[in-house]
C-alpha cells in the first residue's frame, strides 16, 4: 500500500520520469481519496507582485530539492512562459526568508492549512495570488494530472474571498493482488472514522467517498469497487 499524489501516480504509470527507469508501475489500484494539495502563492502584503506573470525575474521559495513544489512549479513557470529564479531549502526556513525580504515570495503546494504560512502571517502582513482563468487553463492542459482546486476563505487568517487554484490530489493506493475483503475493510474503517481523523488535521475533512470522483486515471481495487457500489450510484464507480 502506498500514498501518491497523482503527478507521481502518472508518472509510475506511464513510465515518464527518469526515477521509473522506463518501467511502467500498473499494479496499483485506489483504495480512497484522501486530500488536496493545492498551488499557493504567498507574498508580502507590500510586495510588487500583484499576479502570477510579475514572479519573473523573481526569487521565489519552492521547498525541499524533490518535493511537489520543487518538481512541479518549473513546469508551471516553463508552461506559463516566465523565467524566475528558485530557491529551494526547508520551509521553516524559508518562511523566515520570506518575513525577511531575502526572497521575493513563496509557491507551496501542500495540504491547507500549511502550518509555516500561518506562522508567517503572526509575524508579517502577506497576500495570496490566485491563478486567472487562463493560467488554470493553460497549466491543466501542459499537465493533466492536475485539477482545479479552490482555498476556502478562512483557511488562513487573511484569507477572506476563496482561492482559486490548482493542485494534486493524494489517493490511498494498494497492489492489485491485495485481498479484496481487507481493502473493503480498509477503506470502511477509514470512512466510519473521519471525524476522528480530522481532530489531527483539519485536510481529512476531504476524505470523503465523494472525492473518489477526482481520480481521472488509476482504476479502483476490488474491494474498493464493493465499497462504493453499496453506496454510491454506479456512474461514481464505472464513470460511466
Amino acid at each position: 500500500m502506498a500514498f501518491v499524489t497523482q503527478g507521481v501516480a502518472l508518472q509510475a504509470w506511464n513510465a515518464s520520469a527518469p526515477w521509473t527507469g522506463g518501467r511502467p508501475y500498473r499494479n496499483m489500484r485506489v483504495m480512497f481519496a484522501m486530500y488536496d494539495t493545492p498551488f499557493q502563492f504567498q507574498v508580502l502584503s507590500d510586495s510588487p507582485i500583484q499576479s502570477f506573470a510579475d514572479f519573473a525575474g523573481k526569487r521565489i521559495g519552492v521547498g525541499p530539492e524533490g518535493g511537489t513544489t520543487a518538481t512541479y512549479f518549473p513546469e508551471f513557470l516553463k508552461a506559463l512562459k516566465i523565467e524566475a529564479t528558485l530557491v529551494s531549502g526547508d520551509w521553516a526556513v524559508l518562511a523566515e526568508k520570506s518575513v525577511g525580504r531575502s526572497i521575493d515570495a513563496l509557491a507551496v503546494g501542500a495540504g491547507v492549512p500549511a502550518p509555516f504560512l500561518i506562522d508567517i502571517e503572526r509575524k508579517a502582513k502577506v497576500r495570496y495570488l490566485p491563478l486567472t482563468r487562463q493560467e488554470i487553463a493553460t497549466l491543466r492542459l501542459a499537465m493533466p494530472e492536475l485539477s482545479a482546486s479552490v482555498v476556502a476563505a478562512g483557511s488562513y487568517p487573511t484569507l477572506r474571498r476563496r482561492y482559486d487554484t490548482v493542485g494534486l490530489f493524494n489517493f490511498a493506493v494498494a497492489h492489485k493482488d491485495l485481498p479484496d475483503d481487507l481493502v473493503t475493510a480498509i477503506v470502511n474503517t477509514v470512512f466510519a472514522n473521519n471525524e476522528q481523523m480530522i481532530e489531527f488535521h483539519p485536510a481529512a475533512a476531504e476524505t470523503i467517498p465523494s472525492n473518489i470522483t477526482r481520480n481521472n486515471f488509476i482504476p479502483l481495487h476490488g474491494g474498493a469497487v464493493s465499497w462504493y457500489r453499496s453506496r454510491l450510484t454506479p456512474g461514481v464507480v464505472n464513470a460511466d
